[in-house]
């Protein structure tokens, strides 16, 4: 891939993202706020005929017989009321689960085109966390707090005119009062988001913490630190608590200072209505004032604020996802380490080309400057030089794992790379399992070839459970060669035909290292490419290209 100059790209934050996902279900969640101003204003209807059935029953006389039709129609608004919120609910359930698989996609993927070595400067646990944990904290937001923003500005509005028309004064005072609640409940959001903020960052902590600890536990037992470990993963949690109570105690708040000034408002409405029918106030409409009219807007000011007690109860969902959202964005807002690999070499059968390539780590010094060099199909190609020369980063940005500092880097093997160093990747699982992580859809009888070709046919006849025994992670059960040569078979059954090895004999006995050889060997013949990094003459010898890294130079011998 060639490298060009960068445009100049505006970083994600918190809030963008979460604008940006919301416009990806913005239907449904328009949908969503759709049917609760239905199921809001069904309620309204529900109020106002409710005091308008009290009026007739009080006021005018009538007997409930006479009433029976409007009965039946409260219990028929009733029902719609529910039918439109369980309308809501399975809407914005819905938009808020495709939104969290887009979100929890992109983070994947962008923790792709970071690459290995990316990955390895990370702590599992806490990439872990932000993949579930972190990105199941927007389903409050996007299921709940989001629609609920449309209806607060709606609802109320329709509640406001019909309070309007049966007596503007109330209207103006609910009016004149429901600005407080918001301003305040803004006041203390922004504490709770900064808290929220700080709280998914402690529990990110801990998860590396404590995964870090017991992947370490055979090592604190052997120097005796298990106290101390136990004791550090104590005060982590306790950290942790003490972030989560402030956090509720804000939350608590919030709803505390919205049911203040709710409670003030509806208290002064009812003494307005009850004065009013009294005859104690004369002025504006009151002198008209009605059981019906009096009862509709009292019954009608807790409605009023209705939306906005929802909004509040939902408003740490708000400042939970944009705690969890700040993780997440830190990540997508990492430059791309691996690159793309749709450019095609110039150079007929060559897999790899590097012209004036600059190799090193991100934030690191370069290792290896202005490097030229044309790996063709079939090679066998073998690089020596010193711990530390940049063997292994040549092999990352061989494998697509980096980019170049500068320079250019094509490739031709479609990402298709088997991959071998001296510590083997083995996950908890059957053999089978390992296995399949190189050929997804193979079959035993390929799985048994391949163990056998890797030098692994007695050990596994000596398994009561074949394929199916397990072993640990990194190889737990296995010795070193048997984890190494499980390896080997997983390159076997793997299609790929560059294959490149960090290291494949270091450690190994002579026996396990002939073995390792003799892989090689059949591997060329296969007509794979092959790239080894090596201090070994042995694997030297079998390759029919040599590269050096010396000096902050990579020099080929002559052949």
């Amino acid at each position: 891939m060639a490298t060009s100059k960068t445009h100049q790209v505006m970083p994600l934050t918190s809030r963008s993202w979460l604008k940006s996902l919301a416009r990806l279900e913005q239907k449904k969640l328009t949908l969503s706020a759709i049917w609760g101003v239905l199921a809001g204003g069904h309620t309204v209807l529900l109020v106002v005929g409710l005091a308008w059935v009290i009026d007739q029953l009080v006021i005018h006389g009538r007997s409930p017989i006479s009433l029976t039709v409007f009965f039946f129609g409260l219990m028929a608004v009733v029902l719609l009321r529910s039918i439109f919120q369980a309308m809501q609910e399975a809407s914005s359930a819905e938009a808020s689960l495709r939104i969290r698989q887009h979100a929890r996609e992109v983070l994947l993927n962008k923790v792709a085109t970071l690459g290995p070595v990316w990955l390895t400067r990370q702590q599992s646990g806490a990439i872990a966390t932000q993949a579930v944990e972190h990105i199941e904290a927007l389903d409050g937001y996007f299921a709940r707090f989001y629609p609920q923003m449309r209806i607060v500005v709606a609802l109320p509005l329709l509640i406001l005119c019909i309070v309007g028309w049966l007596d503007y004064l109330v209207a103006i005072f609910l009016l004149l009062s429901a600005p407080l609640i918001p301003l305040f409940m803004a006041l203390v959001g922004m504490g709770a988001e900064r808290l929220n903020r700080d709280q998914f960052m402690a529990v990110s902590r801990l998860s590396a913490h404590f995964v870090d600890r017991v992947r370490g536990m055979t090592t604190l037992q052997l120097f005796g630190h298990t106290k101390s470990a136990q004791k550090e993963v104590w005060h982590a949690t306790d950290e942790y608590r003490r972030l989560s109570m402030r956090t509720l105690r804000l939350a608590f708040l919030s709803s505390a200072v919205l049911e203040f000034f709710s409670s003030v408002a509806i208290a002064v409405v009812a003494m307005y209505v009850g004065f009013g029918l009294l005859g104690y106030i004369d002025y504006g409409p009151s002198p008209s004032l009605t059981l019906f009219s009096g009862l509709a807007v009292l019954l009608l000011a807790p409605e009023f604020f209705q939306p906005l007690r929802t909004l509040s109860q939902h408003y740490h969902d708000r400042a939970a996802a944009l705690g969890a959202a700040e993780s997440v964005v830190a990540i997508l807002n990492e430059p791309d380490l691996v690159p793309s690999a749709s450019s095609m070499p110039h150079v007929d059968n060559a897999v790899i080309e590097l012209h004036r390539a600059d190799v090193g780590y991100e934030g690191r010094a370069t290792v290896l400057a202005a490097v030229d060099a044309t790996i063709h199909s079939g090679d066998v190609v073998a690089i020596t030089g010193e711990s530390g020369s940049g063997k292994s980063s040549l092999l990352a940005l061989m494998a697509g794992f980096m980019k170049p500092k500068s320079g250019e880097c094509r490739y031709r093997h479609g990402g298709q790379v088997a991959w071998l160093d001296q510590t083997p990747c083995i996950i908890q699982g059957s053999l089978a399992d390992n296995l399949r992580l190189a050929a997804p859809e193979t079959g035993q009888a390929s799985m048994i070839r391949a163990l056998q070709r890797a030098g692994l046919g007695e050990l596994l006849s000596q398994l009561p459970n074949g394929l199916e025994s397990v072993v640990g992670e990194r190889g737990v059960g296995l010795s070193g060669g048997q984890a190494q040569r499980l390896t080997l078979a997983r390159v076997y059954l793997s299609e790929a035909k560059l294959v490149l090895l960090d290291e494949p004999t270091a450690s190994l006995d002579a026996f396990t290292e002939k073995a390792v050889i003799q892989a090689l060997l059949d591997w060329a013949k296969e007509g794979r490419t092959l790239i080894i990094a090596t201090h070994h003459p042995a694997v030297v010898a079998v390759a029919n290209r040599h590269f050096t890294c010396e000096a902050g130079q990579l020099i080929e011998a002559a052949s």
